[in-house]
C-alpha cells in the first residue's frame, strides 16, 4: 500500500492492542460489540483523544477490509469527531529571534530553508542538491506526504547561506547529510531548532513544525492569495489551509471592542 513506516507502525500498534484486550479470541471472532468495547475502552480509560481513536478504527478498518478482504463491519462505528485545534504560529519577531540565535552554518541554514520555503522536516532531510534550482529560484519536493511532487519559494538569503554552506561542507548526493552521508537525521534537526529556541529566550511552546505554520501565516498576512499558499504547502484541499485564516491577526488593529464604547 506505500504506507509511510510511522503508519505502519500505529497500524500494527493499535491492532496488536485490540488483540491483547481480547487474548482468548482468535482475530477472526471478534465480534462488532467487541471491538466497540475497545474503543470505549480507549475513550474511557485511557482517554485517548479523538485523533488517536481514528487511528485505532482505521488500523481495525485495514485488517479486516484490506488484509482480511472480509466484509465492512467497522465501518458501523460510531467515529469521533476530529479536535479543531489551531495551530501555534510565532510572531516575525519570534522566528527572527529564532533563526538569528543559530551559529554553526549547517543548522542555520537547515533552519532558514524550512521557514522560507514552508517545509516539513522530512521535505528538509530528503532534499537531493539538484532540488535546488537557482536559476528558476524555486525548491523543488518530491515525493512529499501523499506521494506529491510539488514547487516551493526559494529565498535569496537562504540561497546565500545554501553556496556559503555547500563551500564548507561539500555534500554528496543529500542536501544536508549526516555523519555517514546519508540523509541527516530528523531527531537531530529536532534538537538543532530546540537549542535555537532556547538560546532564542522566545518563550513559547514552539516545535520545528511551527515554522511552517508561521511561514504560511505570515504569507496571508502579507496579503498572499490562499491558492497560492496552499500550492506551496502541497495541501491537497483548500479547507486544510484556510484555518490559517483563523489564526491570522491582520486588520485586527482596525477593530475596536465595543467595551471601548460603553460610557463607563
Amino acid at each position: 500500500m506505500r504506507y509511510s513506516g510511522n503508519t505502519n507502525r500505529i497500524y500494527i500498534h493499535f491492532f496488536k492492542s485490540l488483540l491483547d484486550y481480547f487474548p482468548d479470541t482468535p482475530p477472526e471472532e471478534i465480534s462488532d460489540d467487541q471491538i466497540n468495547l475497545y474503543m470505549s475502552h480507549l475513550l474511557m480509560t485511557k482517554k485517548v483523544s479523538a485523533s488517536t481513536q481514528n487511528q485505532a478504527i482505521n488500523a481495525i478498518k485495514f485488517y479486516y477490509e484490506k488484509v482480511k478482504k472480509g466484509s465492512r463491519k467497522v465501518y458501523a462505528l460510531e467515529r469521533p469527531l476530529k479536535e479543531t485545534k489551531l495551530p501555534m504560529v510565532l510572531s516575525e519577531e519570534d522566528v527572527i529571534a529564532i533563526l538569528r540565535a543559530v551559529d554553526n552554518i549547517k543548522h542555520k541554514t537547515m533552519l532558514w530553508l524550512i521557514y522560507a520555503a514552508g517545509l516539513r522536516r522530512s521535505e528538509l532531510i530528503n532534499l537531493r542538491i539538484n532540488d535546488v534550482d537557482s536559476k528558476r529560484m524555486v525548491v523543488n519536493i518530491r515525493g512529499s506526504k501523499g506521494k506529491k511532487d510539488r514547487i516551493t519559494l526559494l529565498s535569496e538569503k537562504v540561497l546565500v547561506l545554501l553556496r556559503a554552506y555547500f563551500r564548507e561542507y561539500r555534500p554528496k548526493v543529500w542536501l544536508f547529510e549526516g555523519s555517514q552521508g546519508n540523509p541527516y537525521s530528523a531527531t537531530s534537526l529536532q534538537k538543532v531548532f530546540a537549542l535555537a529556541l532556547k538560546r532564542s529566550g522566545v518563550q513559547k511552546d514552539a516545535t520545528l513544525h511551527t515554522l511552517r505554520h508561521s511561514f504560511a501565516t505570515h504569507l496571508l498576512e502579507r496579503g498572499t492569495d490562499l491558492r497560492y499558499i496552499q500550492s506551496l504547502l502541497g495541501h491537497s484541499s483548500s479547507k486544510t489551509t484556510e484555518i490559517y485564516t483563523h489564526i491570522t491577526t491582520k486588520g485586527f488593529e482596525k477593530i475596536r471592542s465595543p467595551l471601548d464604547d460603553l460610557d463607563l
